[in-house]
């Protein structure tokens, strides 16, 4: 059992940091052939361990369920809804993992310093995500509804890896593999074809073998292993990360709402991180 597995959530979180930036590369490619592409160069990461891709048909299917069902939906809530505002409610999930860890992982309970946590998160989330500008129309409610569910599947998948029977995590290739050639064949069903250049292709092996393989790998052993209720306070690093690197390469910039972000952000993941207290034994008369 891994030691440290917020470390390992970290790490899939500095991973995720970097999509945007590399993903801005790749911004003429249609979105599910990207997806395709790097989640099958994401499996090649444990291809010397295929014979541990086999694994019980439940184990399969909730696997594909959250990488999938995940991409699936978000990439069709930016289809029919704005950019923005479907990014914001995607960030719900990590929300969801703190709130939904009592109903999913027996024995967990939710503290309100873990619920505040999670909140003062949610809040620094959506002023990087939207810049202080958000404005729901009900004409894009389909959209809304997917990105929420697109929440729903990664934070119930990432609380499901818990609960699942032992397998090794080099299954997670076959995983990616799969879910790679279903958005491959989504590729086909709704966009048009690709042609990428020899950059983009470049960039493709970096983002399969990082935020879109590799984080996975230590995604699933942080969860299988670690307390949700911290990982999810954590996770709102993400695109506060995400911005900071934006900005270093020069594709972004800081401003008052981004360093308001910032303070939020580190003030939930304290609050979600913090040791609990050890309940305090009563003495015997």
């Amino acid at each position: 059992m891994p030691r440290h597995p917020t470390l390992l959530a970290a790490g899939a979180i500095l991973l995720w940091a970097s999509l945007a930036t590399l993903g801005a590369l790749t911004r003429s490619l249609p979105p599910f052939f990207v997806v395709g592409i790097c989640l099958c160069i994401g499996s090649l990461l444990s291809l010397h361990r295929i014979r541990d891709w086999k694994v019980a048909p439940a184990t399969l299917l909730v696997g594909v369920y959250g990488l999938f069902g995940y991409h699936f939906l978000l990439f069709f809530a930016f289809r029919l809804a704005p950019v923005l505002e479907a990014n914001l409610l995607n960030y719900l999930w990590p929300l969801l993992i703190v709130t939904l860890s009592p109903l999913l992982i027996p024995g967990t309970q939710l503290t309100r310093r873990h619920i505040a946590g999670g909140l003062l998160g949610f809040l620094g989330a959506a002023l990087i995500v939207t810049g202080g500008k958000l404005s729901l129309s009900q004409q894009y409610l389909p959209g809304y509804l997917l990105a929420i569910a697109a929440a729903v599947v990664w934070s119930t998948f990432s609380l499901l890896l818990k609960r699942l029977p032992s397998f090794p995590s080099s299954a997670m290739g076959g995983f990616c593999l799969l879910s790679g050639l279903l958005s491959l064949a989504c590729h086909a069903l709704f966009e048009p074809a690709a042609r990428p250049d020899a950059a983009q292709w470049a960039t493709l092996l970096l983002l399969g073998l990082g935020p879109m393989g590799g984080a996975f790998f230590l995604w699933e052993r942080a969860l299988r292993h670690g307390d949700p209720r911290r990982i999810g306070s954590l996770s709102y690093a993400t695109p506060l990360l995400s911005t900071l690197l934006l900005t270093a390469s020069g594709r972004g910039e800081l401003n008052q709402l981004a360093l308001l972000a910032i303070v939020l952000i580190l003030g939930g993941a304290l609050l979600g991180t913090l040791p609990e207290r050890p309940t305090p034994k009563t003495q015997p008369l």
